[in-house]
């Protein structure tokens, strides 16, 4: 009989595309998945109580983590143009006295904003959900909002407007990728299905499967999207699953590294040790 495991993701569409051959069983010899979906601020929490076997959370939240679980070179969520967005309404220069909405204070998306905004004052940060920052920015309960994912391309519908570019101002910066989603794994040797180097085969395969029949997700996208357009969907996905989602290689761990190098300088971060053990 075939070992399971639990995992955790969140519903949007990148995540689902990976994941789709391996939790629909179409991976021989695969681990069972007992699947949660979740939004990164839970995931990121739930895995610093243990909760899950594979998790994906946010590389911000590593440092907390990597005691008990460790980071796979696949699966994730890394690249270039897309990096999160700080919206507002009205013309301001900067987050002095702002009241910000964000997704999670334990996400890259918040890390890099508070490395971005180094000096700058806001009245208030609340972590919110996801899905309620766009609104409340267009309503005026709050002054500015942190956004990730397909808010990139919806975003004008809210009559909203750019302060910053996250990933954009990273890129220009470092030079390096965006490190965005991680997937970890539980350190337990006793467990033969979470062998990091099978795990890894499992997810890359799962990935190379996507790759080859995009449309075979299409519809397990399409049920877990929060936004229904499938143009919607299918930019979402290209711009978050590329060849950092099947290996991370010298460029992305260098890009993680710089990350959280520069976050724990600024006092933001405990100090991370090696990336690959």
């Amino acid at each position: 009989m075939t070992a399971s495991l639990s995992l955790a993701f969140s519903p949007c569409p990148n995540d689902t595309f990976v994941f789709h051959a391996w939790t629909h069983g179409r991976l021989e010899g695969a681990p069972v998945p007992e699947v949660t979906f979740a939004d990164v601020d839970v995931t990121n929490h739930a895995a610093e109580r243990g909760e899950f076997d594979v998790v994906k959370v946010s590389y911000a939240a590593l440092p907390w983590l990597l005691d008990n679980y460790r980071l796979l070179p696949c699966g994730g969520a890394l690249g270039r143009g897309c990096g999160p967005l700080i919206l507002t309404k009205d013309d301001r220069a900067d987050l002095n006295d702002a009241k910000v909405a964000v997704p999670g204070d334990r996400t890259t998306a918040y890390l890099l904003m508070r490395l971005w905004a180094e000096g700058q004052a806001p009245a208030s940060i609340e972590v919110i959900p996801f899905a309620d920052i766009m609104p409340g920015v267009r309503d005026g309960k709050y002054d500015a909002g942190l956004v990730i994912h397909e808010a990139r391309f919806t975003y004008p519908q809210y009559g909203l407007t750019a302060l910053a570019d996250l990933g954009e101002w990273w890129e220009s910066t470092t030079g390096h990728p965006i490190p965005l989603g991680a997937i970890i794994a539980r350190r337990d040797p006793t467990r033969p299905e979470l062998d990091p180097a099978r795990l890894t085969e499992v997810i890359r395969a799962s990935v190379d499967y996507a790759f080859a029949d995009p449309q075979a997700s299409a519809e397990f996208v399409a049920a877990h999207a929060d936004e229904m357009d499938p143009d919607v969907q299918r930019q979402h996905i290209a711009l978050y699953v590329n060849e950092f989602s099947r290996d991370l290689g010298d460029e992305g761990y260098a890009a993680i590294t710089e990350l959280l190098g520069r976050a724990h300088a600024a006092g933001l971060v405990p100090e991370v040790g090696s990336l690959r053990d």
